[in-house]
């Protein structure tokens, strides 16, 4: 029987790290999978099965079978619990799927981020272990006909559904459905004798098999073969004395019969074999260490120094050549047995650097993210438990990959919001949990950007626990904030303690010392190709002089030539769908979601597809309305501006120009990313129109031309970063031209072309945005100078929801008193999503106070069953 310490069984006590010994015998605990009873539960250990730490088991609990890990073993039950309450360990489903200090990591995440271990481990681990048993029902034996006439009406219905299967089972919710008030039936069908109930053990993703057929070595002479049997043999011996059975089917042009009398006779042996599942990749060519400028020559000099943890910031214009750094960084510690863990923000950037680093390691190379299937998903993690030396690409959860010999990380375009989990729980940022598997393997932590977060900037300049000798600041004067004259110093801002102290990072990483960080300059394209040039281009001025189209003149003047050059074009829009919102005309009605409180967006792929309302938030879609359900109006009309209304309007201006769309809408499916750009870079389109999925390290030496549509659709956003987000996409979308032997052109519209961010990204000033941004942000006590925790708080009742943000924040202000400040609570900016309604309440720590919060059950305590509690530590946004 399950131990049930306060009611759930959960462990309130700090988890040690996993032991590496195998368990026989005695009792164990184990985490569960749960819904609604998520913890740790105590279980023995049976005779025979052995149980160590780190593995997947099956587990009874309750009614029903779960999957669970094995934390550690115990010596000794709690005084109120017997041996005989305990119950078993079914099975082991998964050994050793742990690295030796994954489980710190894990208790790290959970601790910092304020949320249960189960969820950090849903994250962490291959969908499809931790799963769920069902319950079935089968017949025992076969019921005689006048036997039945004696059951209840509900017990015969049972029967007769149980009868009509092949195999008399059903599942207990299948039979449910079909019999109203089946439980009653099935009791008294199971009292009689004729029908059990069991419970099928859960279906985890296993190792993939194929049937691989042998051919044996003993020599055969008492059994002559057939003519065709002999071509068979021969064909094997061939083939080197194995083939897979499909390939031997098609090759020999034989049946399965023949390779059954064959394997009767003694000469070769089918029997099936594990086959790694792996994303389908596309060839690629060798490629060898390219020649390195003098920054990148640097650069590679000081990683392949490093030893033990440290954090490495690589701050490179776009076009500088971060990917050889990288490369030739990686190199020397996989020959040392060393695997590398490469992190991107986007599943779009992993096509360009995956066959890029293929080609210059090989079959090494390993990809794991979100599109790949759960066996994919599966056979990759167990591949990334062995000692052999791997390079991992992928995106945010990749974090949680197992090594056992991690010898590098690094994050690329670390600047990107993508790295940050929002929902569901744990809203980790892969950037800090990096920096803590850093620690923990000893390995140095590159983040590599052309426009790095205020975060990592001020982490690198050499706060307290930072190195920064003249050596390594004499390669920065491109970047340095210290050498402007009119850059305000981190002192002076009173930001007096960065790096982070370690005790911002709670227990179990205490013991490391405040990290070692180095900052390396990149401020140089390779080849010394020039920057492109940024023109800035007044729409307000464009609409005056007549212009009534989305694209400036200037822009379609460069459009048209292409054509004549045979130069390629992105065009970056910051919003897919064709329009924002539709409104009547007549008395002004804007068509909303009837689920969440915003518009919807008007959707038209092409001009005589049929036009679509569509939900961002909640996918609801509806045709467009014929007339105003307000006042009957036929007379619509769309505002702003997508990635479907800028390729209409380009193929009205241009109808000889090809063009691409690239954004979520085109790149559902598996492979979409990989497609879109190869057909791109095949010259299949002139001009690739695009969201900020352009934005993220396309490297495509033939685009000459970056258009940034609207570039006011970012700038104007309600958040405390909207000013670094702009900044960075801009400064990258105009970053994918001119990589070539031609030199590229920007041209940004904008309706605000004063504004200080915009000029800044004219410019290419980094150094100018960064002293204007912090000293705005140590004014309002805003990252990086402070910390930032958000309680998101959501019901379907709109009064319950308020209700508990309410009572968390008149109970926060009696244990957080000032100088932390308190925002709220206050409704989200949109209070309806997908019908929930939403509340959420900002805690500003300044940075002389630690964010610390109460426990989270005292929080949860306020919330009414019905409302739903997230706390998003360091959120990136606040709406």
């Amino acid at each position: 029987m399950l131990l049930e310490p306060d009611e759930l069984g959960t462990s309130t006590s700090p988890m040690p790290t996993l032991p590496p010994a195998a368990i026989a015998g005695g009792w164990v605990e184990v985490l569960v999978d749960c819904p609604g009873a998520q913890g740790v539960f105590t279980y023995g250990v049976p005779a025979g099965l052995s149980v160590a730490a780190g593995d997947i088991v099956s587990v009874p609990f309750g009614a029903q079978q779960v999957g669970g890990v094995v934390i550690q073993p115990v010596d000794r039950l709690p005084p109120e619990v017997t041996a005989a309450q305990v119950r078993p360990v079914e099975a082991v489903i998964q050994r050793s799927f742990f690295p030796a200090t994954y489980w710190t990591l894990l208790q790290q995440v959970a601790t910092y981020y304020q949320t249960p271990l189960i969820a950090v481990i849903r994250v962490a681990l291959p969908s499809g272990l931790l799963a769920r048993s069902q319950r079935r029902v089968r017949l025992r034996q076969a019921v005689p006909p006048a036997a039945s006439l004696n059951l209840s009406s509900r017990a015969q219905a049972v029967l007769a559904v149980l009868q009509a299967s092949k195999a008399g089972d059903y599942s207990w919710q299948y039979v449910q459905r079909q019999v109203q008030g089946a439980t009653r039936g099935v009791q008294e069908l199971v009292q009689a004798g004729w029908v059990e109930q069991y419970l099928e053990p859960p279906n985890p993703v296993r190792p993939k098999q194929r049937q691989a057929v042998t051919l044996t070595t003993q020599t055969h002479t008492a059994t002559p073969l057939t003519p065709r049997q002999e071509a068979i043999v021969a064909l094997l011996r061939r083939q080197g004395g194995e083939l897979w059975l499909t390939d031997l089917l098609q090759q020999g042009q034989t049946s399965t019969t023949t390779l059954k009398t064959l394997e009767q006779k003694g000469y070769l042996v089918m029997q099936p074999r594990e086959v790694l599942r792996a994303e389908l990749l596309t060839p690629v060519g060798t490629d060898t260490a390219k020649p390195l400028t003098a920054d990148q020559a640097h650069a590679v000099t000081t990683l392949q120094s490093v030893t033990g943890f440290a954090e490495v910031l690589l701050h490179g214009v776009t076009g500088s050549g971060k990917t050889e750094v990288y490369l030739q960084a990686i190199a020397p510690r996989l020959q040392q047995g060393q695997s590398a863990l490469v992190l991107v923000p986007e599943i779009g950037l992993t096509p360009q650097l995956t066959d890029r680093f293929r080609a210059r390691f090989g079959d090494r190379v390993r990809v794991y993210h979100s599109a790949l299937s759960d066996g994919e998903r599966y056979d990759t993690w167990r591949q990334l438990l062995q000692a052999t030396p791997q390079v991992v690409i992928g995106t945010r959860s990749a974090i949680f990959a197992p090594f056992p010999h991690l010898g590098l990380i690094v994050l690329d375009e670390e600047h990107d919001t993508s790295f940050k989990q929002e929902q569901p729980a744990p809203c980790y940022h892969a950037r800090t949990v990096a920096r803590w598997r850093a620690q923990l393997a000893g390995c140095p932590l590159v983040l590599g950007s052309a426009t790095p977060s205020l975060e990592s900037w001020v982490r690198s300049r050499g706060g307290e626990g930072g190195e920064g000798g003249e050596g390594e600041r004499s390669q920065e004067s491109r970047f340095d904030v210290s050498v402007q004259p009119n850059v305000v110093r981190s002192q002076e801002l009173g930001i007096t303690h960065y790096p982070l102290p370690i005790t911002h990072y709670p227990s179990p990483i205490t013991h490391y010392p405040l990290p070692i960080t180095h900052y390396l300059s990149l401020p140089t394209r390779v080849q010394s190709q020039p920057m492109p040039a940024i023109a800035v281009v007044d729409m307000r001025q464009e609409l005056h002089q007549g212009n009534r189209s989305l694209l400036s003149r200037s822009l379609q003047a460069a459009l048209a030539s292409l054509s004549q050059t045979g130069e390629q074009a992105i065009l970056f829009v910051p919003r897919r769908g064709h329009s924002t919102f539709v409104s009547c005309r007549s008395c002004g009605y804007v068509v909303t979601c009837p689920h969440c409180d915003v518009s919807l967006t008007y959707h038209q792929p092409q001009a005589d597809a049929v036009p679509l309302l569509r939900c961002h938030y909640c996918n609801f879609l509806q045709p467009q309305p014929p007339h105003c359900p307000a006042c009957e109006s036929p007379y619509f009309k769309h505002f702003g501006s997508g990635t479907q209304r800028v390729m209409q309007e380009l193929e009205n201006l241009f109808p000889d120009l090809r063009s691409l769309r690239f954004d979520s809408d085109t790149t559902r499916t598996k492979g979409a990313h990989r497609a879109l750009l190869g057909r791109f870079a095949a010259g299949e389109a002139q001009v690739l129109i695009g969201t900020q999925m352009l934005t993220k390290g396309i490297d495509l030496p033939q685009v000459t031309l970056v258009g940034i549509v609207a570039a006011d659709g970012l700038l104007h956003l309600a958040d405390y970063s909207a000013s670094e987000r702009t900044f960075q996409v801009l400064t990258q979308v105009a970053g994918r031209c001119g990589r070539g032997d031609r030199p590229g052109q920007v041209i940004l519209q904008t309706y605000s072309p004063e504004d200080p961010v915009i000029q800044a990204v004219q410019r290419q000033d980094y150094a100018a945005f960064v002293a204007t941004e912090l000293a705005q942000r140590a004014a309002l006590n805003y990252p990086p100078h402070g910390s930032l925790i958000l309680f998101r708080l959501a019901s379907v009742h709109p009064v319950a929801v308020q209700q508990a943000a309410e009572g968390i924040a008149a109970y926060l202000a009696t244990v957080l008193p000032p100088p932390v400040e308190r925002l709220g609570p206050a409704p989200a900016p949109i209070l309806r999503v997908a019908g929930r309604y939403r509340w959420q309440l900002l805690l500003k720590f300044p940075p002389t106070v630690e964010p610390i919060l109460p426990p989270v059950a005292e929080l949860r305590s306020r919330c009414a069953s019905t409302v739903s509690l997230l706390i998003d530590r360091d959120p990136i946004a606040c709406g």
